[in-house]
């Protein structure tokens, strides 16, 4: 019985991990529907692409070379199905949808 229960234990744990990985490749946290919008392409289509990024945690900036080798994945996916979605053009969208974007991050020059 306690083989059976610990068997158990160790199924549910695994999905739970597994579920969870899961939905951080889906990134639910992003507005997929408007992202998509502004890219020009469909709601799953750019949850397709998404899928092979792998977005650092939340609160954590990814080095440079991870941060390009995700853009490369998604971009070469979008560019499939929209081929006018430019390297600008999806930093532009991603920015304006993500609380930490680099366009959020510049400082802000005073006016004189």
């Amino acid at each position: 019985m306690t083989k059976q229960f610990i068997l158990i234990c160790l199924l549910i744990s695994f999905s739970k991990i597994s579920i969870a990985q899961e939905m951080l490749r889906n990134d639910p946290n992003r507005p997929t529907d408007k992202i998509s919008k502004a890219l020009g392409v469909t709601q799953q289509k750019f949850i397709d692409c998404f899928h092979n990024v792998k977005p650092a945690p939340r609160g954590v900036n990814p080095s440079r070379e991870k941060e390009h080798a995700n853009k490369k994945i998604l971009l070469t996916c979008l560019k499939k199905a929209n081929s006018e979605i430019t390297n600008d053009k999806l930093d532009e969208v991603m920015d304006k949808y993500r609380p930490e974007g680099r366009l959020r991050e510049r400082k802000v020059k005073p006016r004189d």
